[in-house]
């Protein structure tokens, strides 16, 4: 069986995100799948040592091939980036829209890739929606905007469609299918790639400050991202002998506020410069602590991180706010939801009074919830391939 996974390594050429997209790829890898990467996002690509974005894909090809190598070194190779400019790099053009043809498995993760005539022929075409919010307020409205002949390329073309929204179609969810029979999917993990290492003292998480750049507009109401929830528990070093660190990006983060009421706040590029790196600085964490996007608290969507799975994954508790994932995952030992800021220092205390209990609890999740192999059985069940 072949499978192709699209993903954007190269567009946002990040430690995490190469997890994100590899993970999937090796998951499939290791059920027997020939897999082969496609990114062709039509986007420019950023430069994390300039910050910036451009068109000049160099530094995001060295990344995306030692990256790709990296985590399921049977990619090596295997690989085709199609850049904003139209030039393609990797595997010859021709030779990969021969692979397309004859692929059983098309898997746009995150929904970047644009689906160009020589990817339709794949016979399974599955979108997996990890942005929930963010593309059904803006990014599916732009697509079903275009002309016909562009919006053949969006998300409609797709067969299958699944997305980390696990609440998707409830009534108290505020996002909107479309007219789509979404199938909720979670986030997939390779447990043996997540080794676990002696605890740190430190509880971490990563994140991007206000990456929307401004308010989101749906129904009369407006979303955005985590600077509208982290103000919530901002002081919550103040009530906790944890100690806490924020990994930020973003240049209109309040660090000097924060280091004021106790965080340590570290430039994420060191953790962010390969995916060895990235994972090394969980691996390394006591747990993660952290407040999930606005848009997925507000809409209840019951969106969870692929990051954090990646954290239980390495047997490191989660305290982390609650977007709704508490109605179909387990929490209380391992990974504890919050909606206040009392229950956000509750959670740290919990965990520290019994920390190996729930070291343990978080490897079992991870493994029970998470496991790529567990995750994508379930889809490919789903779509035809059980």
């Amino acid at each position: 069986m072949r499978a192709i996974v699209a993903g954007m390594i190269g567009t946002y050429p990040l430690g995490g995100v190469a997890w994100d997209y590899g993970q999937y790829a090796l998951g499939l890898a290791r059920l027997g799948f020939e897999v082969y990467y496609l990114e062709d996002a039509g986007l420019p690509t950023y430069n994390p040592p300039e910050r910036d974005y451009g068109e000049d894909p160099s530094y995001s090809l060295r990344f995306l091939q030692e990256s790709l190598a990296s985590i399921s070194p049977t990619l090596t190779n295997r690989w085709h980036f199609r850049a904003m400019d139209g030039e393609t790099y990797g595997l010859d053009r021709a030779v990969f829209r021969d692979i397309a043809a004859d692929a059983d498995l098309f898997l746009n993760v995150s929904g970047g890739c644009l689906l160009r005539d020589e990817y339709l022929p794949c016979r399974r075409k599955v979108l997996i929606d990890t942005d929930p919010g963010w593309n059904h307020f803006v990014q599916y409205p732009r697509w079903d905007a275009m002309p016909l002949a562009e919006r053949r390329q969006g998300f409609r073309s797709h067969d299958h469609f699944f997305t980390y929204a696990q609440r998707i179609g409830q009534p108290d969810c505020l996002l909107p299918t479309y007219g789509i029979a979404w199938q909720p999917t979670r986030p997939p993990v390779v447990p043996d790639c997540w080794s676990p290492e002696p605890p740190g003292s430190t509880w971490t998480t990563v994140m991007t400050w206000d990456n929307y750049g401004r308010p989101i507009g749906h129904d009369g109401a407006m979303y955005g991202s985590k600077e509208l929830e982290f103000p919530r528990i901002e002081d919550v070093p103040r009530s906790t002998t944890a100690a806490l660190e924020i990994a930020v990006g973003g240049s209109s983060a309040p660090r000097a506020r924060w280091r004021a009421l106790g965080w340590g706040v570290v430039d994420p590029t060191a953790m962010s410069t390969t995916p060895d790196a990235y994972r090394s600085y969980i691996q390394r964490s006591r747990g993660e602590f952290s407040v999930a996007k606005n848009i997925y608290v507000a809409t209840r969507s019951g969106w969870f991180s692929c990051r954090s799975a990646c954290y239980l994954a390495a047997g490191r508790p989660v305290v982390v706010q609650d977007t709704g994932f508490s109605a179909s995952l387990p929490v209380g030992d391992g990974l504890l939801a919050f909606s206040s800021r009392q229950e956000a220092v509750a959670g740290l205390a919990a965990v520290e009074a019994g920390y190996r209990r729930h070291q343990q609890a978080a490897r079992d999740i991870a493994h029970e919830y998470f496991d790529a192999g567990v995750v994508l059985a379930d889809l490919l069940t789903r779509v035809g391939m059980g």
